[in-house]
This record gives C-alpha cells, sequence and structure tokens, in this order.
C-alpha cells in the first residue's frame, strides 16, 4: 500500500496524531458517510465510544475535544486553536452538538461520550459513533481505528487489511532490499524515486507548494515554541523550558558543546508547542514531531540554507523509510511503544540527513537502521496521559541520536551486519511482544512511578 509523503507529513494540531489528528479527522468522515446516505438529517443524538488506548489516555491527549471538533466540521490543518477551546467548553456547559457547523442536536458530554478501556480486537486506538433519531433507534454506526501518525481506518478497511486504499506508483516497493535494488537498476537515488512515485498523487506545483508549507510550519512551530513562556496545560505543571535556553544560548559563547543545547532547543521547542495543543507538523506523529525539524534546524544553522531541492531530498528519503515502517510494522504507539515514534522518526531523521549530506543510497540504509536499531524496546508510557514526561525530552534525545546515526553511516565501510529490513522486522516483533501497560495506556513505567513518587 503506498502512501504519499503528505500523509505522513501532516499539518495538525497536538498533542497526538493518534488520539488527536486521527480521531478528528475520522468523526469528520463519519458524518460525511451518514451524509452520503441520506442519515444526517434524521439524526437527533450521537453516541461516541472510545475503546482501548483512546479511552486510557484519550482525555489526557485531548481525543475527547478531538472527535467533537471532528463533529463539528473541522480539520487538524485548520482549525483555529483559540476558537476549538472556546467551541469545547461551550458544548460541555450547554450540552449541545452542531454537526457539521449546521445542525444542532442536544449532546451530554458525560453520558454520551464513554470510555472503555478494552481494546477492541482490531487495533488499541479503537472508536465507535453511533446516530440516533427521535425514536431512540440506532439509524447508523460505524467503527474508525486510529492507527498511527493521524491515519485512520475504517473497520472494514482494517479488516481488508487496507488493500483498498491500495495505488498504483511508478516504482513498487514494500522492502529496503527491494528499494535498493530499484535505484542500483535504474541509477536513480532514493529521493529520486519517491520523487516520481508523488506524482501519482500530486502535480508537481503541487509537491513544491507543500514542502514549502510543511518546512514553514516546522519553522514557526520551532520559533513560536522559543518564544511561549509559561506551564504546559494537563495537571502536571511542566514549564516551558525553550525560552530560557534559547535566551542563555544567545547571550553565550560558542563552543563545541553547544552543537547539543542548540539541537536541544529545536526539539524542545516543537514539543512544548504540541504538547500544549499547538499547531506542528506530523512527522510521522506528534509525539515525536521534534526530531525532524530539530535535525533541519540543525543542517541549516551548522551547514547551509536548505533550498526547495535539499527539501525534498530530505523529506523523500525520509518518507521512504517512514512507508518501510508503516507497511512492514507500524508507528502507532499503541501498538509499538515509543520506539513506533520516536524510533522511527529518528530513523527518518538520519536517513533524510544522509541524503542531504550526499551518502550513497547504502549509506543512507545505513544511517536510518543505526537511527532505530539504538531505540528498538522504548517504551511509551507518559505520565497522566500527557504528552509531556517523558515524550518531551525524549524528542531531544532522537533528534541527537540521529545527527549520530547520519555521522556513523558517512564513515561506514559496507560491513555492517544488521539490514533496515532486519531491524524493521525485529522492533515488530518487540512490539508484539511488549506487554500493553507500556504501550500508551499510562498504566505502567513512568507513568505509575513518578505520580507514586
Amino acid at each position: 500500500m503506498h502512501i504519499s509523503v503528505f500523509d505522513l507529513f501532516k499539518i495538525g494540531i497536538g498533542p497526538s496524531s493518534s488520539h488527536t489528528v486521527g480521531p478528528m479527522r475520522a468523526a469528520k468522515k463519519f458524518l460525511e458517510l451518514a451524509t452520503e446516505k441520506y442519515i444526517f438529517e434524521e439524526t437527533t443524538k450521537i453516541k461516541i465510544n472510545l475503546h482501548g488506548s483512546l479511552a486510557s489516555t484519550g482525555i489526557g491527549h485531548g481525543t475527547d475535544k478531538a472527535v467533537i471538533m471532528g463533529l463539528f466540521g473541522f480539520e487538524p490543518e485548520h482549525i483555529n486553536i483559540i476558537e476549538a477551546d472556546k467551541i469545547f467548553s461551550e458544548v460541555k456547559d450547554k450540552n449541545f452538538l452542531l454537526l457539521l457547523n449546521k445542525k444542532k442536536i442536544s449532546f451530554d458530554y458525560h453520558t454520551d461520550l464513554d470510555l472503555d478501556f478494552k481494546n477492541l480486537p482490531q487495533h488499541p486506538n479503537g472508536m465507535e459513533f453511533v446516530l440516533f433519531n427521535d425514536k431512540s433507534a440506532v439509524i447508523y454506526r460505524k467503527k474508525f481505528f486510529s492507527v498511527g501518525g493521524g491515519f485512520f481506518l475504517s473497520e472494514s478497511e482494517i479488516n481488508d487489511n487496507h488493500n483498498n486504499k491500495a495505488k498504483k506508483v511508478k516504482f513498487e516497493f514494500k522492502k529496503c532490499d527491494q528499494l535498493l535494488e530499484i535505484a542500483e537498476n535504474n541509477n536513480l537515488t532514493i529521493a529520486e524515486i519517491v520523487a516520481f512515485n508523488e506524482l501519482t498523487f500530486h502535480k508537481q506545483e503541487e509537491i513544491d507548494s507543500k514542502i514549502i508549507r510543511i518546512w514553514s510550519v516546522m519553522q514557526e512551530s520551532v520559533n513560536i515554541g522559543c518564544q511561549t513562556e509559561g506551564i504546559l496545560p494537563g495537571g502536571l505543571n511542566v514549564s516551558r523550558r525553550a525560552p530560557a535556553i534559547y535566551k542563555k544560548l544567545l547571550s553565550s559563547k560558542d563552543t563545541p558543546q553547544k552543537i547539543f543545547d542548540w539541537v536541544s532547543l529545536y526539539a524542545l521547542a516543537v514539543n512544548e508547542q504540541n504538547a500544549a495543543g499547538g499547531r506542528i507538523v506530523t512527522a510521522p506523529t506528534n509525539g515525536a514531531a521534534g526530531i525532524i525539524p530539530a535535525t533541519l534546524h540543525y543542517y541549516e544553522k551548522y551547514h547551509q540554507k536548505l533550498s526547495l531541492a535539499q527539501l525534498k531530498t530530505f523529506f523523500f528519503t525520509a518518507g521512504a523509510i517512514g512507508f518501510l515502517y508503516k507497511e512492514n510494522a507500524s508507528i502507532s504507539g499503541a501498538e509499538m511503544g515509543c520506539q513506533g515514534e520516536v524510533g522511527v522518526a529518528c530513523s527518518m531523521a538520519a536517513g533524510g540527513l544522509a541524503a542531504l549530506r550526499e551518502c550513497t543510497n547504502k549509506q543512507i540504509e545505513v544511517a536510518a537502521e543505526i537511527g532505530m536499531e539504538h531505540n528498538l524496546g522504548l517504551t511509551c508510557d507518559p505520565v497522566k496521559g500527557l504528552v509531556q514526561i517523558p515524550c518531551i525530552e525524549r524528542n531531544t534525545m532522537g533528534a541527537i541520536k540521529a545527527i549520530n546515526a547520519a555521522r556513523l553511516a558517512r564513515n561506514n565501510d559496507g560491513t555492517e551486519k544488521v539490514s533496515l529490513d532486519k531491524v524493521i522486522r525485529t522492533m515488530k516483533q518487540i512490539g508484539l511482544d511488549m506487554k500493553s501497560r507500556y504501550k500508551e495506556t499510562s498504566r505502567g513505567g513512568l507513568a505509575i512511578n513518578v505520580i507514586e513518587c
């Protein structure tokens, strides 16, 4: 199932791609389907059921607000964050919904939104929407699954192994070995292969525009994050650190060690914005959204300003790597733990940076492999269900690892023992073996030990 690079890099809002972006999109899609079936006008009541991880950490991740905003007809890329907060408060206070911003119905937040902590069999991030008529009879119901990175699938799609979403592209590949073989046989870089494939989904001018827009939002999230002080919402009383670090770096002398400080700052700025519900780029998830912007900002600060051609090289290369993880494992923290989020983002950033440094295709694979190999087994154990501890700092570590992985790959002599395909297969097996309490449920690890302390 080939997907567009812009499915992996989506503009949205925090704090979570799987718990905020995906559910918002799914809720809107549900009502659009109801409209197509001429059921919408009969609706007088709706019931929302959140299952598994969406129930366990959904409130902390903003899933409740996300699905309600989706039912209002909002989309993650364009929603006004301040307006969303106001509407959400009114919904809870005044007991109403305005479906697709045009049909008003009664809605009791406390009884019409249900949390079921048991996973549905298909995926830990399940949700169901049910419509009723004025006689309290069910007229339409549908289940969706938020599968990571803002992607969602209906029950029929996930049962059909996503096949109905497949598109034919110029260069078909599912494994890295296939990708490298295509590249060698056609004398192409990984980025050039993806560039050809991307024309299946978008025209060239649209591709260029989207790349510029994504980079602009990444820059904006860093800039705003460096300027915005205060306490992050959610009750943990976590202070934003990026502004103070930014001021300190600007006023201190340059040293070799400051490279680490600048990279960490970039990642902190983005993920503090994400934790506050700000606009960021899913890359490939919200919880790991700071790693790729931090890596790109590092390149601009210590190498050269990025041109459109270089941005495409990076995003197309990173996108190919992200596709391999999504195709052969998962980018959902609820399925794989944080190795599926921070680990994948680190791997993508490492490969993209290696491409910018004009590494060979094989060296790019090595960079991506190193980026994941040293994130294997990483758990997803957010304290209080919030994308703050350990998530924000974890992005700084992921960005540093990505840069180091790319540097190691440049010096690779061809004697590596672990392929990217093997490390992806290993990551998937570890994710399957990992106990559910360590996979975005806030029932294990730091999520319980920090609270106890």
